[in-house]
């Protein structure tokens, strides 16, 4: 495209005028279904209570709790960052929180994405830039809470079960290589997180089964990974946009009343 443009100028804005027609158009679709999400978005959550079943709810009540004891803190340590970035955490807990919801509630954080540009744009004053390149890149590289959190703690579980010891250096050095190895690419959507622990637990020679003990809750677990994956793709926008020296601090440090409406 470069090079077109230094020879036909003229036609590459032309181009460039329509692609940004284009991306306009889309964008403007997007926001129209988003509006009507929290109707569909009631009909899945439903639908996923309903065909749960209860005991095994019950039964591993302590996993899911310890799983999102787990989100809780890596969403922490989010903030943590943003703090020692010099910028105001609750800040962007304010402006974030109707995306996070959405993510929540949605399971994905190819939906989210479009909503996750929007905010890092309009919100967080990130760079339009950034904020593509920093929402893409979460939906398929990096995932704290799908392609992280939940893979390790289904190896530190079923670790014991073959005589290993969890705890030993060894084991968790390896473990934090296969895992962060095994990120890339991990589908943004409902179910990613599944496979992310079956390539884990597979190169680990670790047993697989515990995977389907758990699939029962995997969709109350789920919501919260994907609200940690969405926030994760913002704050490093944010953080790279900060030391960048692109970001818009009017923006971010504007008090919004309107947070939980998209920007039309």
């Amino acid at each position: 495209f470069i090079g077109v443009k230094r020879k036909y100028p003229e036609q590459a804005e032309l181009f460039k005028k329509m692609l940004d027609a284009v991306y306009a158009i889309v964008m403007r679709m997007v926001t129209l279904i988003l509006r009507l999400t929290p109707y569909g978005v009631l009909a899945l959550m439903a639908k996923t209570v309903a065909g749960s079943d209860i005991n095994a709810i019950l039964k591993l009540g302590n996993f899911v709790l310890a799983s999102y004891v787990a989100l809780i803190v890596m969403f922490v340590i989010h903030l943590l960052l943003i703090a020692l970035s010099g910028l105001n955490p609750i800040q962007y807990l304010k402006k974030v929180f109707p995306v996070l919801t959405f993510a929540f509630t949605s399971r994905s954080s190819a939906g989210a994405m479009p909503l996750n540009i929007e905010a890092q744009k309009e919100k967080l004053g990130i760079s339009e830039g950034i904020a593509n390149f920093a929402a893409s890149f979460g939906v398929s590289i990096g995932q704290n809470g799908c392609a992280g959190i939940y893979p390790a703690m289904l190896a530190m579980m079923v670790a014991p079960t073959v005589g290993i010891d969890p705890l030993q250096p060894q084991f968790i050095l390896t473990l934090i290589a296969v895992v962060a190895i095994s990120s890339f690419g991990v589908a943004g959507v409902g179910g990613g997180a599944t496979f992310a622990a079956l390539i884990v637990l597979s190169t680990m020679n670790l047993p697989i089964g515990i995977v389907a003990l758990v699939i029962s809750v995997e969709p109350l677990i789920d919501m919260g990974r994907t609200a940690l994956n969405v926030s994760g793709s913002m704050t490093a926008g944010l953080i790279s946009s900060k030391w960048l020296g692109e970001l818009d601090q009017d923006t971010y440090n504007q008090d919004d009343t309107k947070t939980g409406e998209i920007a039309s």
